[in-house]
């Protein structure tokens, strides 16, 4: 059994990996692409959905060659959520590029939407707000804007899918078209509660149900490969949207746990068990995941940008090389001189939902230099984290629960720099900890594989396998945070196109 080997696909916002675990979590290879961003005006982000087929294709054949003839019992998938992909089932041509989740060309559909009083309607569904973070509206943009979609769409002649489906789709040849329940969830067009595509939301927005996928458990039976593909088939049993499957892989199984991953955004998911919590903070009911036909829910915070602010310090700034660098550069200064950064690139999300608000760099002087900006980015992810904790501890307490968690396991790319774990715990009041293995997303993707082949015979043998590398402890005095804290929302009162 020690053996076999799990593949994960984790297509991201920025790239697209695949890495082979062992049942122990353990990583034997992995491989990665770097995924084209196309920005073609303001506030619109696409992906082309081509490359991000043929990468994944590159990547799991560079992995499997890495295998050394171990078995392959099961592929797992975990992807960006809400990035909406429109094709045509016939050829699997896609008929536009992808709209990636941080897209706001929606914005006035979903102030219309707002206007029509359906602000309820959708939260009492979906567990969302309206925002054109979600791929419902997406979708309808897709159809109005594409010359022939509508009516190709009415015929039952195109598929959407969330990046998860789109991939599903190619390695399946077409047979399979299905998404899990945590991917469904992020569309604005799913009834959490009763676990269905919602008709009265499909209706509203124009959406013909032929083109919607099956929705599963998030750990089963998805089909298989096509043989030709890999040289075998091999089964795929796992699908989870990224969040999703990184609280699986940090082994939040019980109620009251928490993690919060800091990739191209941030996102701090609460497991609240088989509880919807209706948030009063604008925060998100959504799901933890699927098994057996048995929901568990979550609370999750969702940042925009985290580590996309260190890519726009390297790529449009151009004042570091890497992210490597940044750790050095923050150390090297006592404390941020009054600077902050609002990464507001493409609005905010919780707890402000603000699609108009835009980036600001505030408190600079003469003695401000590049370091300052690098630390003020670094100190956003800080901040924006702070802002989530506390609408959720309050949203908990609301529902008579007992608060946030004793602590919080952090995980992504951003976290490897110890400089920024340590500033988490101390903005945030709460201790940090960090596992062994920081790419739990891929990890969870594993893990929801493993149980759907049988590899493992329930959560807590899984949950055995999490270990913590580190924990750090909040070392700030309470009146130093409160001011930091003060200044950093001074900050974003100022770039809120609401002022409320």
């Amino acid at each position: 059994m020690a053996g076999e080997l799990l593949l994960a696909i984790d297509q991201g916002t920025t790239s697209t990996r695949a890495i082979l675990f062992d049942r122990f979590g353990r990583a034997t290879a992995s491989a990665q692409r770097e995924l084209t961003q196309h920005f073609p005006f303001d506030g619109r982000v696409e992906h082309d959905a081509t490359e991000i087929w043929q990468d994944t294709l590159d990547v799991c054949r560079e992995v499997l060659a890495k295998a050394n003839s171990r078995p392959i019992v099961a592929i797992g998938i975990t992807n960006q959520r809400e990035t909406t992909v429109l094709w045509e089932r016939a050829t699997g041509r896609p008929i536009y590029r992808a709209i990636v989740w941080q897209d706001r060309r929606t914005a006035q559909i979903c102030r219309e939407l707002e206007a029509e009083g359906l602000g309820e309607l959708v939260r009492e569904r979906t567990g969302l707000v309206i925002d054109s973070y979600f791929s419902g509206t997406k979708l309808a943009w897709l159809l109005e804007h594409v010359p022939g979609a509508r009516g190709m769409a009415e015929r039952g002649e195109l598929a959407f899918g969330t990046v998860d489906s789109w991939l599903l789709w190619n390695l399946t040849d077409g047979r399979v078209h299905a998404t899990d329940a945590t991917n469904a969830a992020r569309t604005m067009l799913f009834d959490i509660r009763h676990q269905r595509w919602d008709d009265d939301l499909l209706q509203r927005l124009g959406i013909p149900r032929a083109l919607l996928p099956e929705v599963r458990d998030s750990a089963g039976d998805f089909g298989e490969t096509s043989p030709a593909m890999f040289g075998q088939a091999i089964p795929i049993r796992g699908i989870a949207g990224d969040q999703h499957a990184a609280t699986f892989g940090q082994a939040c199984f019980e109620p009251g746990m928490m993690k919060s991953t800091y990739g191209t955004g941030c996102f701090a998911v609460l497991n609240t068990g088989k509880e919807m919590v209706a948030s009063r903070n604008r925060m998100l009911t959504t799901l933890c995941w699927r098994l057996n036909g048995e929901v568990t829910y979550a609370l999750e915070g969702a940042i925009f940008v985290a580590g996309a602010a260190i890519q726009w310090v390297r790529d449009g700034l151009g004042v570091i090389k890497s992210a490597a660098e940044t750790d050095a550069m923050a150390r090297s200064l006592d404390n941020n001189a009054g600077v902050y950064l609002v990464p507001a690139f493409t609005g905010l999300g919780a707890p402000y939902w603000d699609p108009d608000a835009r980036g600001a760099i505030f408190g600079l002087t003469r003695d401000t230099s590049h370091r300052h900006i690098v630390r003020a980015s670094l100190e956003a992810v800080g901040y924006q984290t702070a802002d989530l904790l506390a609408a959720m501890k309050d949203d908990v307490e609301a529902s008579g629960g007992a608060g946030l968690p004793a602590s919080v396991r952090v995980d992504g790319g951003m976290v490897a720099n110890d400089w920024v774990c340590q500033w988490l715990a101390d903005i945030c009041a709460i201790p940090v900890e960090r596992p062994e293995v920081i790419e739990t997303t891929a990890l969870g993707a594993a893990y929801l594989a493993g149980l759907g082949i049988g590899l493992y015979g329930d959560l807590e043998e899984i949950g055995r396998s999490w270990s913590r590398e580190q924990q750090f402890s909040p070392s700030m005095a309470t009146s130093e945070r409160t001011r930091l804290v003060a200044g950093w929302r001074d900050a974003v009162s100022r770039v809120r196109s609401n002022r409320n």
